[in-house]
């Protein structure tokens, strides 16, 4: 009698054992799973490997030939594509790199996501330039301790891991934090190549779906329950550096601060970079800083509604421009003789209060970081926060962080609150009738050496916070080249609009001589371009940023004889501000003759209407 062996068949739907012999061929074996699983004889397809590579097909030869041996595991695939059949490529080993590789046309259905019917969303263009480098470090051959020839390698010369800590704690000056990339290198590394990683966002929420007993507050179970929380100092960050293109961006930022005394919050737009001082490292570069409207006072910060962020997101875009982070200043005058200020943010006070750490991990949980290792699609953020505070020498300093992924799930999840008293604390929420608040605790050092557990009510937000190097190149770069300056958006309380006189005046401070490209490269005059109530070009500026954003001079002058520049330069005409050579240039062409200052703007409908009238020409309403 044939020895009897069982057979494992995964399905989407969960496994099962079928018992079979040696001498069973593959077409009866088939007919048992069919009736198994409910399928047709043709409704599914088994195969060898995970990852639908060595299929079984319905033949007269037998398991013991087709080297099938007792306990091994098959894969069964519903002939009909669809979401479950993706569900049980949840760990398919990474045979040809360390990372995973990218879907193709030829292999999408082999290079699925280990995600449990997450929707498929793909990497930043950054993400996947470092995912095939080799992020080796090479050392040199060192003359006392390597005795091998030139071609030969030791101990002593053999290229680095990017993750060798050793290496990183010896860099000028130390890095505490290895690369998010270098991180995944380290979990896909080894013998499985990473087989059984997975990226998994903590959640801080009672499971949905548990029958077992009434709701919360009534009842709870531990398949339900969300773990407790224990915090520890993230090994990865998902920046390295970041890095301000030159000092004009921030100059201009802080104007708001001196002139007024009140602090300024804004979002950096820019674009991430490969950081070479890191094996495997990201920087974030800012290219321009978008003040969104705001009430600012000497020690508060409010944002109130922005109608126009979503147009600002669309020129940014259209720019190869995203938003990398926010900015924010904290700054108080030590001697306005000299330019001093005070140095309040430092070990013995905090580096970042409670209120906004939490900031920080709303903006990071809205601006996720796509990441095809997690089964939810995304795992941390890249986005920073920016810091203009006082340093140790009373000059305004730049200090650079990000929050940790535990403090982002605290955060999502609305348990962690700041203390009012204490900026540097924060507070875990008690679990009350509306919501459960799982467990947050914090380990530290006695003064014998011991280490213990506290629970995190306060909790002290250096466990969540993660520093980031920011700093400005030795040669500046200008993703917007003009030397001009037009009015930031928002700034009403100091006095500077945007609007066509401002525009007018700006551009009678161009001469004949500047290029057309290099007057309207400026990051707020374009965003008043797209977003102002006369005349929106939100529609019709697509070739004038592209232009900018490929600095090609051709193109701004073809966009520059179009319908659109004509009536916007005949508005800042009609509204005066601009002698006619500068105009005569802006045109192309001859200058168009001015009309009277007398010229006034409805202030109902903004409507421009000449001299002499007293009720607008448009809607009829009085000019008072």
């Amino acid at each position: 009698m044939a020895e009897n062996i069982i057979i494992r068949v995964q399905s989407p739907d969960g496994m099962k054992k079928i018992p079979a012999t040696k001498r069973e061929t593959a077409a009866a074996f088939l007919k048992k799973v069919a009736e198994e699983f409910g399928f047709s004889s043709n409704g599914f397809s088994i195969y060898l490997n995970r990852n639908k590579t060595g299929e079984i097909l319905s033949q007269n030869k037998t398991l013991s030939l087709l080297k099938i041996k007792h306990g091994d595991m098959l894969f069964l695939y519903p002939s009909s594509a669809g979401p479950s059949s993706e569900n049980m490529d949840t760990a398919q080993p990474h045979t040809s790199s360390s990372y995973p590789s990218f879907p193709s046309s030829s292999s999408s259905s082999s290079s699925l996501s280990r995600s449990h019917s997450a929707p498929q969303i793909p990497e930043d263009e950054i993400d996947q330039y470092l995912s095939k480098q080799e992020g080796k470090i090479y050392r040199n051959r060192d003359p006392q301790l390597c005795r091998h020839g030139l071609m030969g390698k030791c101990v002593h010369c053999v290229p680095l891991e990017p993750f060798d800590e050793d290496y990183l704690n010896h860099l000028d000056p130390p890095v505490k934090h290895m690369s998010f990339h270098a991180y995944i290198r380290k979990l896909t590394g080894g013998a499985d190549k990473g087989k059984f990683v997975a990226l998994e966002n903590i959640s801080c929420k009672i499971k949905s779906g548990c029958e077992g007993h009434p709701p919360w507050p009534e009842g709870i179970c531990t398949k339900c329950q969300p773990s407790a929380i224990t915090l520890n100092r993230q090994k990865y960050r998902h920046v390295d550096n970041i890095m301000f293109e030159n000092h004009t961006i921030a100059d201009r930022f802080l104007d708001f601060w001196r002139k007024t005394g009140n602090q300024r919050m804004g979002y950096l737009y820019g674009r991430y970079t490969e950081h070479k001082d890191i094996p495997l490292g990201l920087r974030a570069e800012v290219a321009a800083i978008y003040e969104p409207p705001q009430i600012g006072t000497q020690n508060s910060l409010e944002l109130i509604e922005d109608p126009k962020a979503e147009a600002v997101e669309e020129m940014a875009a259209k720019l190869g421009l995203r938003k990398v982070g926010w900015i924010f200043t904290d700054l108080l005058s030590e001697d306005t003789r000299i330019g001093t200020v005070r140095y309040t943010r430092n070990k013995d006070s905090y580096f970042l209060s409670a209120e906004e750490c939490i900031t920080a991990g709303h903006f990071q949980n809205q601006q996720s970081n796509a990441c095809r290792l997690s089964p939810d699609g995304h795992f941390g953020s890249k986005f920073v926060t920016v810091v203009a505070t006082g340093g140790p020498d009373n000059q305004v300093h730049f200090e650079g962080y990000q929050v940790s992924n535990q403090c982002m799930a605290l955060v999502r999840d609305e348990c962690l609150l700041p203390c009012r008293d204490a900026p540097e604390l924060g507070y875990a929420k008690e679990s009350s009738t509306e919501q459960y608040v799982p467990d947050v605790f914090y380990k530290d050092t006695d003064k014998f050496g011991n280490d213990i557990t506290h629970l995190a009510r306060p909790l002290p937000v250096e466990y969540l916070i993660i520093d980031i190097t920011t700093t400005f190149p030795k040669d500046p770069v200008f993703t917007f080249s003009s030397t001009f300056r037009f009015p930031i958006e928002n700034r009403d309380a100091l006095g500077e609009t945007q609007d066509f006189h401002s525009l007018a005046t700006y551009l009678s401070q161009c001469s004949s001589s500047s290029s057309f490209l290099g007057i309207v490269s400026d990051f707020h005059l374009l965003l008043f371009l797209v977003t102002n109530e006369v005349m929106p070009l939100e529609d019709s500026i697509g070739l004038l940023l592209d232009a900018v954003k490929t600095s090609n001079e051709e193109l701004a002058q073809t966009w520059k004889k179009s319908e659109q520049w004509a009536t916007i330069d005949q508005l800042c005409n009609t509204v005066g501000g601009q002698p006619s050579g500068s105009m005569d240039y802006a045109m192309g062409g001859q200058a168009l003759p001015q009309s009277s200052s007398a010229v006034w703007s409805c202030l109902h409908c903004t409507f421009m209407n000449q001299p002499g009238t007293e009720h607008c020409e448009m809607c009829s309403l009085p000019r008072s």
